[in-house]
């Protein structure tokens, strides 16, 4: 029996609903990982945010994310790093690391830079391709767009390149983390970097997202 043009646009209407789910964040991200044993050697890949900036050393979220997985967390974070120079580093520092899972912390100087937005995504997509040909497990941590308003509110919501690239990829992206921690006065070291708190918000955050998809599990 055939349906009439209602009915139709109904299904119509619904089958795109269902893409719409498909596509959010959560359900993007909802495929289960085997688990990294402990003593697996984990790349954290960024600029300064990563170096940790504004804490002591050892005060920095790779090292608290070693601390609290039992992992090998390899610092590669280097103060003032773009996207776009990243990208010249990454085959070289996966020769030299190989690790089983690269967390990728990038696009924040890009941002205050103002390289367009397109580009960094490039240059991210470009870093993401690398780290698979490695053989890595790539995860990303988006970055959120920079502003003095956005500060004062306590509103910094993440550039939309990470959720695109992320779903585009295929990729675990860790979303509304950095923003939340930066946009709180208690947790940051200056207007663009955590303090030793943030930090630590920062891993456990990390943690409890790798938790979730199942690439940690907790000692």
């Amino acid at each position: 029996m055939s349906r009439s043009p209602r009915h139709r646009k109904t299904w119509v209407l619904l089958a795109r609903l269902l893409l719409v789910i498909a596509l959010l964040p959560g359900c993007r991200q909802s495929t289960r990982h085997a688990p990294l044993p402990e003593g697996s050697t984990v790349l954290a890949f960024g600029d300064s945010i990563t170096w940790g900036t504004g804490a002591e050393p050892g005060e920095d979220y790779p090292s608290r994310l070693a601390a609290g997985s039992g992992w090998r967390v390899v610092n590669a974070g280097i103060p003032g790093d773009t996207a776009e120079r990243a990208r010249g580093r990454i085959a070289e520092t996966l020769a030299v690391t190989r690790p089983a899972l690269v967390l990728v912390e990038l696009g924040g100087n890009d941002f205050l830079g103002r390289r367009p937005e397109a580009a960094v995504k490039d240059d991210l997509r470009q870093i993401v391709a690398a780290i698979r040909q490695s053989g890595a497990q790539v995860v990303l941590i988006a970055v959120p767009r920079f502003s003095v308003v956005g500060v004062i509110s306590g509103r910094l919501p993440d550039s939309p390149i990470y959720a695109e690239l992320a779903g585009e990829e295929k990729l675990l992206v860790i979303e509304a983390l950095l923003g939340k921690i930066l946009a709180d006065a208690e947790l940051r070291a200056d207007p663009i970097h955590p303090n030793a708190l943030g930090y630590r918000k920062m891993a456990e955050g990390i943690a409890n997202e790798l938790g979730r998809v199942g690439l940690l599990v907790r000692r």
